[in-house]
């Protein structure tokens, strides 16, 4: 990864640029900001220019009890995301960013802090049901509203930096509600971008989970790089990450928090993510599952097998329906649902808690099945799925470390769910620089700014020889 400033985060932009014959009738579109008089000293000048500088001295994230408040209905659910704190970071943030994905869309905003003498300000983390687009446009509109009263922007400063596939969907609706730009970014860019940032710049962000140590803080690194990300969405991808603008998508599945969402709907009287999140916390699979025990009797030690291994994710279904038929049938009964378990013999809670570890455990081994194709030891967990729930964390940590016999890391976030929001959020650059708010053809500017250079120095070095 190229050096960081240990006070400014830049979004990383390529390195190498191919050079193009430009014809005696092109004109530079700008004037170069420097002069060099070798191609080296070009090279540096422009290798990384402009992007949008977020000032990171200082940042901390804020204790929980302080973090953005809820804002009514369809507004954040209760598991609040707490802010960032950016104290020296003064400069005007014309901006926000979401990230709209099929299940929840994630809001990232910047604010100055209110009726405090204290420079600088915070980044604050939203999320909206996404079937509620309406309610997170009418909070983007407060945003914009308040933008424009505070820092005396004008609508035609203001942008929405706008990433995931709802970025696409709901393009003319957030476009024509606001009045502003919609620029559209690529969502695993994004990803990349939003992870490296919390990585590199933010204490007490990364953390690996044990039961003995349940968030163990990871310190800064000089090279995060390789890498595999698991980004646990509505369905899952898989991202192997070389650098910071070096990743490949390397598989993927369609079992994912969609998959939890959706059968749990269909199975008990959840309505919310969050609703099912807390009724796994209070449910027993091992009432559901076919456990390890339930066939030995006890552990499988030989292969390393606790009683308490899931043998059979709902195993215990069918069974416990054949029993109660065979029953029915011997008593002479006629065959009906008052025959068969009742609702407390399947708890909605112990159902929850079983189709949570089935997608997990599943979500962790091709994971680590990943890893071990692309020779990557450390495995970075995010997305909306996980959400800080100690279940998941303990199922997809432990499947790592089981797996690889310890030689592989399960890494997890803070901010897990905000990953894409936040790189679509540093994507923004400065209005003079390329299609503005974006690094979509970032390329063929530097291309002009790298030949205007060089055509600049030979006049000068020619200049200089007369």
């Amino acid at each position: 990864m190229p050096a960081i400033d240990s006070t400014f985060f830049q979004v990383a932009l390529p390195t190498q640029l191919p050079v193009k014959k430009m014809h005696d009738n092109d004109h530079p579109r700008r004037r170069a900001r420097t002069m060099s008089s070798t191609t080296e000293e070009i090279d540096s000048s422009i290798h990384r220019p402009g992007s949008v500088k977020i000032n990171v001295k200082g940042a901390f994230i804020v204790d929980p009890d302080l973090a953005t408040p809820r804002s009514g209905t369809g507004s954040p659910t209760p598991r609040e995301t707490s802010d960032i704190r950016l104290p020296n970071h003064t400069a005007i943030v014309s901006h926000i960013a979401i990230d709209i994905g099929g299940s929840l869309a994630k809001l990232v905003y910047f604010t100055r802090e209110a009726d405090s003498t204290d420079p600088g300000g915070r980044l604050n983390f939203q999320n909206f049901e996404t079937d509620r687009i309406d309610d997170c446009i009418e909070f983007m509109k407060h945003l914009r509203d308040k933008q424009l009263s505070l820092n005396g922007s004008r609508l035609a400063e203001l942008s929405v930096m706008a990433t995931g596939g709802g970025a696409y969907k709901f393009y003319d609706k957030i476009r024509d509600a606001l009045g502003v730009d919609v620029l559209r970014e690529d969502e695993m860019e994004c990803l990349i971008i939003g992870l490296d940032f919390f990585i590199t710049e933010i204490p007490r962000e990364v953390f690996t989970y044990s039961e003995t140590d349940p968030m163990g803080f990871v310190g800064p690194r000089d090279n995060i790089y390789p890498y595999l990300l698991v980004n646990i969405g509505s369905g899952v991808s898989f991202l192997k990450v070389t650098g910071p603008r070096s990743y490949e998508r390397v598989g993927g599945t369609s079992l994912g928090g969609g998959t939890l969402w959706g059968l749990l709907s269909l199975l008990t009287g959840s309505r919310s993510f969050d609703d099912m999140l807390d009724s796994a916390a209070q449910g027993d699979n091992a009432k559901v599952d076919m456990m390890v025990g339930d066939i030995y009797g006890t552990d499988y030690g030989k292969i390393g097998l606790k009683s308490t291994t899931i043998a059979s994710s709902f195993g215990k279904v069918f069974k416990k329906k054949r029993q109660a038929e065979s029953a029915a049938e011997d008593s002479g009964g006629l065959l009906g649902e008052d025959t068969l378990p009742d609702q407390d013999g399947f708890s909605g809670n112990d159902i929850s808690r079983s189709l949570l570890y089935a997608i997990s455990n599943n979500i962790g081994q091709i994971a680590f099945l990943q890893s071990q194709i692309h020779n990557l030891s450390d495995i970075y967990f995010g997305g909306s799925f996980i959400r800080g729930h100690v279940q998941t964390m303990n199922t997809l940590s432990y499947a790592i470390k089981f797996w690889s016999k310890g030689a592989k890391q399960a890494y997890f976030l803070r901010h897990e769910g905000y990953l894409g929001a936040v790189g679509a959020f540093l994507k923004r650059q400065p209005m003079n620089w390329g299609r503005r708010g974006s690094l979509e053809g970032i390329e063929d500017l530097y291309e002009v700014r790298r030949e205007s250079l060089m055509r600049s120095a030979a006049s000068r070095r020619a200049s200089e020889a007369c």
